[in-house]
């Protein structure tokens, strides 16, 4: 057998486990999320060795997505880090074998702190089992390492356990991009989840009058490079859009195109945007409407037009 054959084996068996953590899954996970997601604290996620660090991820990525977390070492915690909880805190316990001695010492100073208690772990009847109000269980038959004994399939296995969580918390809390860019302000992304419409709007806005030349749409849709152009009345009143998908249609379903105009082909309700609109809002409105450009507009429930944002507007902010 090849390395890389041995390499796939180890995939597959550890994919094997995942299935079963994931069918094993039951209400103690309901109960786990409402519980987090009522808390008046923040989660404290305990754990050492290799469990810490999958504790540090978890921590992490709650913390990054509206759920107040911290992780403490559990060794140092009896060592004085117990200041970090407070009364209505969390503590979201891991340890597979559920008998690390670190973990369970600390169950009973958590409780008299006022500190409710999740076990993760890989042993329901376990002394932490025991202990907590929760109990999520990682039911691990065996490590993918051949001696059984490196935490490896069960240590993944409880990060991805820690994902689930995180993804059901952000749903249950409704949380979207605009709170994501509050919590991560540095690099492109925040640069781009932070900007608001008018940074990133087009002034130069193609445009056409409602008598305007099916020729003459075509030519500016073309050259304005939106892939649309706005439609004007004589009183200078935006009235309509036009875009390169209302041009295929009316090629298709009119025989005598040449004699179309503008009023004959464009939409007269249009999607559009304010200019003080975050571009995360814009994004929503483009997916939710299978579009790629929006007017935008002075301010709220405006028909004055000062803008065009077009997907590439966003796509290519840096």
């Amino acid at each position: 057998m090849t390395w890389i054959e041995r390499s796939k084996q180890i995939f597959e068996q550890e994919i094997a486990e995942f299935q079963k953590v994931a069918n094993s899954i039951g209400d103690e996970f309901n109960q786990a999320i409402e519980m987090i997601y009522a808390c008046k604290g923040k989660v404290v996620i305990m754990g050492i060795g290799k469990t810490g660090i999958v504790g540090h991820k978890i921590a992490a990525s709650l913390a990054s997505t509206g759920t107040p977390a911290i992780f403490v070492n559990a060794a140092e915690a009896m060592h004085g880090d117990l200041g970090m909880v407070a009364k209505n805190d969390i503590a979201l316990l891991i340890s597979h074998s559920g008998t690390s001695s670190e973990i369970v010492n600390i169950c009973t100073p958590l409780k008299n702190i006022g500190a409710q208690i999740i076990a993760i772990t890989g042993n329901p009847h376990s002394p932490l089992a025991q202990e907590a109000k929760i109990t999520i269980n990682v039911p691990i038959e065996r490590e993918v390492c051949p001696l059984n004994l490196a935490p490896t399939t069960s240590t993944t296995a409880t990060m991805l356990l820690g994902d689930a969580l995180m993804v059901c918390l952000m749903e249950r809390r409704q949380f979207k991009a605009e709170n994501f860019a509050l919590y991560h302000p540095g690099g492109a992304l925040g640069r781009q989840l932070l900007s608001r419409v008018k940074h990133r709007m087009s002034t130069s806005i193609p445009r056409v009058i409602i008598n305007t030349t099916f020729n003459d749409v075509i030519y500016t849709v073309s050259d304005g490079r939106k892939g649309m152009t706005l439609v004007y009345d004589h009183e200078n009143k935006c009235v309509g859009i036009i875009t390169d998908g209302d041009i295929r249609r009316a090629i298709q379903h009119h025989e005598n195109i040449k004699s179309l105009t503008a009023a004959d082909i464009m939409t007269h309700s249009f999607k559009h945007i304010h200019q003080e609109a975050m571009i995360t809002q814009a994004l929503e409105i483009m997916d939710a409407n299978n579009i790629t450009s929006l007017a935008v507009t002075d301010i709220p429930n405006s028909n004055n037009v000062i803008g065009i944002l077009h997907i590439h507007d966003i796509i290519d902010f840096r």
